[in-house]
Parts: structure tokens; sequence; C-alpha cells
């Protein structure tokens, strides 16, 4: 059976980055992208560790929703929390919300939450697998689909970069993916609890993260290169041999 162009293309950035850059590694939000590259993982049995990391921050319906992927796929997903020791000493000088009073504490909480857990959740692997896409936000529109990524010493690998939303839902309806429940509330995009908001239809579906900014900024860090610019180098993407069946987009559910 032919699969959808884009799908197939996936499959094949997939696989052909898996077997020459492995280890490799998964780091899920569980959003819609990351449901597709999930379900592309275990239906090609890839040997890819499903990590995510569990800010303190998240949401109760991103825990439930954990355990119900681990269910479904039976692959275990491994949380990376951040250290007490960097954590405990912000919150006593800032207060446990500082983030809404200006971008450099809301960067430095999630410099302590994310990115140093990330850092660790990388550690030994040659492969970091994202569900970035181009069309998301403005910050990345440039987003290559496998890049070196000097910061990490690695891979990055976005197989849905060049996807449209329109082809994220089509896939997740043709293969009954679970959704995050909070999809179905107005949140195109989930992260922590205190900094995610529902959006009107039509807005940016990042314009529900860090609100309060301006969209230039909306970025946590762990997509920022050293000098503290989001990565947009091009890179030479892997390019399978196409085939002519057009892709399966259909109007995106609300």
């Amino acid at each position: 059976m032919n699969l959808p162009l884009c799908t197939f293309e996936a499959t094949q950035r997939l696989r052909h980055a898996v077997t020459a850059h492995a280890p490799a590694t998964f780091a899920s939000s569980f959003g819609v992208e990351d449901m597709v590259i999930l379900d592309l993982i275990a239906a090609l049995d890839l040997p890819v560790e499903v990590f995510t990391l569990d800010t303190g921050r998240l949401h109760d319906e991103t825990h439930a929703f954990i355990d119900a992927v681990r269910q479904r796929y039976g692959r275990p997903v491994r949380l990376y929390a951040p250290e007490a020791a960097d954590i405990e000493p912000f919150v006593a000088a800032h207060g446990p919300n500082p983030f809404y009073r200006s971008t450099d504490l809301r960067k430095q909480c999630c410099e302590l939450r994310k990115v140093r857990p990330l850092a660790r959740a990388l550690e030994g692997k040659n492969l970091w697998i994202t569900g970035l896409r181009r069309d998301q936000s403005v910050t990345r529109t440039d987003t290559p689909i496998l890049a070196r990524d000097a910061q990490h010493g690695l891979m990055k690998l976005c197989p849905l970069a060049d996807w449209q939303e329109d082809d994220v839902w089509s896939y997740l309806r043709a293969h009954d993916v679970p959704t995050h429940p909070l999809h179905q509330r107005g949140f195109p995009s989930i992260g922590c609890a205190p900094c995610t908001r529902a959006v009107m239809p039509g807005e940016d579906p990042r314009s529900g993260r860090w609100w309060w900014e301006a969209a230039a900024e909306r970025e946590c860090g762990i997509h920022i290169d050293a000098q503290g610019r989001v990565v947009r180098a091009r890179a030479a993407a892997i390019s399978p041999k196409r085939v002519a069946t057009p892709c399966c987009c259909t109007t995106t559910p609300r």
C-alpha cells in the first residue's frame, strides 16, 4: 500500500537517521506532532528512547496522558526533572511565578526546568528527534530537517519540519492516534500550566505560549544555539525517493 507522500518521507527520514546516528532519543511533550512521531517510531519498531521534561509545572492532564501513552504503545517514557538544588534558590529569590514579571526571569526558569534536564537526557546520544515544524511560529520558519546541533554535540532530526498542520491531523485521524485532551479545549501547543493558555481559532498555534511576551521571544531555550539565537542554519535534508501519492490532507478538526 502506498503511503501519503508526507508520511513516506517522514518514515524514510526516521529510518535513515536512527540507523546512521544511533543511539537516538525522542523528546516528546505529547503535542500532536510528537504523537505522530511516536506512532511512527512504534510502527517501525525503531530503537529510540522516548523521554519528556517533567518541569514540575505540567498540567495534570499531561501526566494522565503520559500514562495512557505508555499503555497504548507499550514503551517506557522516561521523565527528566529539574534538580532541587537549582529550583529551590530560584524560587526562594523570585517566588513561584516570576516569569510574568520579565522575559529574563522566564528564561531563567526555563533554563532550570527544561534546558538543564534536557542536557542530561541527551548525554551519550548521537541523535535528538523533535517535533518542530516550520509553520508553528515565526521563530521556527527555517527549521532544518536534519542538522548538526553544535550546542549539544549531536545530530538533530525534525522529521515533520516541512509538514503543514493539516498533514499532522490527517495522520492522527488515519491511524487513530490518541491526542492530548487539552487540544480539544483550544490548546494547540502544550507546555507548563502557568505558561500555556488556549487560543482562538485562526491564531498562531504558539500564541498561547508565554503570551505576554513578543512573538520573537517565545522559545524556552532548548532550541537555542550558543549565541542565544534560535537554530536556523540550513542543512542537507534526507531526500528519499519520492512516490506519486499525494498527502492525505483534510480540514483540521477544532
